[in-house]
């Protein structure tokens, strides 16, 4: 089938590009390098058109509260083009728990595109994916401060990105669920720990405190990004991904 990829240049949107190609589809990446600005709406009719699945992975380049009109805005464009095309399955990539953390303002934008998603005239599917291996050096980076680290001990339960790739290929190259798959990876990890074993594995002279009120993830109440006991498990490892 032919897949408009939105968003298809960045980490997640090229592996499923390749994915897709692989098992025979016409996956078709766009981006604002391709002449696709799902803000403004330029060339979206032309890079849905023919598409039975468009599959959305733009991102808010920023995380605070102009979050949310990006994610309206784009979705209500994206959604027009792919209708007015009779696109006939829509998917996005959301995150594990994305409504259970409100104080957060891109979490609050997550779960609006969500939304609008679902009310939306195609038929839909929602990837909901943890934390991604690879955001934990980002993750480190934002809460440095000379050389110590402060973060919570709130619990998370990584997955490489290459397996939300799989998951994601799979789900745009088949039925809309008209619902939401949950995907993690095999291990539950308090953020803290996992900050340890990272420098422990690539040590650079910071370490680690524990801090409740440190980084975005101290707004995440409980265990609200751990996936539900329905979630697949991703068959990768930290420490082995580290490795």
């Amino acid at each position: 089938m032919k897949i408009a990829v939105i968003g298809g240049t960045g980490l997640i949107g090229s592996q499923v590009v390749e994915k897709l190609a692989a098992a025979g589809h016409e996956a078709v990446p766009h981006a604002p390098s391709t002449g696709v600005d799902v803000l403004t709406g330029e060339g979206l009719a032309q890079a849905v058109a023919g598409a039975e699945t468009v599959l959305n992975l733009t991102n808010s380049p920023t995380f605070d509260d102009a979050s949310p009109a990006f994610f309206r805005t784009s979705m209500d464009n994206i959604l027009a083009a792919s209708a007015e095309a009779g696109v006939g399955h829509a998917v996005i990539l959301s995150i594990v728990g994305v409504d259970l953390v409100p104080d957060l303002d891109y979490y609050r934008a997550k779960t609006l595109q969500e939304d609008i998603l679902k009310a939306g005239p195609i038929p839909y599917s929602v990837v909901r994916a943890t934390q991604f291996m690879e955001f934990m050096q980002p993750t480190l980076a934002m809460t440095t401060e000379g050389d110590t680290v402060r973060l919570p001990a709130t619990p998370i339960q990584p997955i490489a990105a290459r397996d939300v790739s799989d998951a994601v290929a799979g789900v745009a190259a088949g039925s809309p669920l008209n619902g939401t798959l949950n995907i993690a990876g095999p291990d539950v990890f308090p953020l803290d720990e996992l900050g340890r074993i990272t420098l422990a594995a690539h040590p650079d002279g910071r370490s680690v405190v524990t801090d409740a009120t440190a980084g975005m993830f101290a707004a995440a109440p409980d265990n609200a990004l751990l996936p539900p006991p329905d979630a697949r498990i991703a068959p990768t490892h930290y420490r082995a991904w580290l490795a």
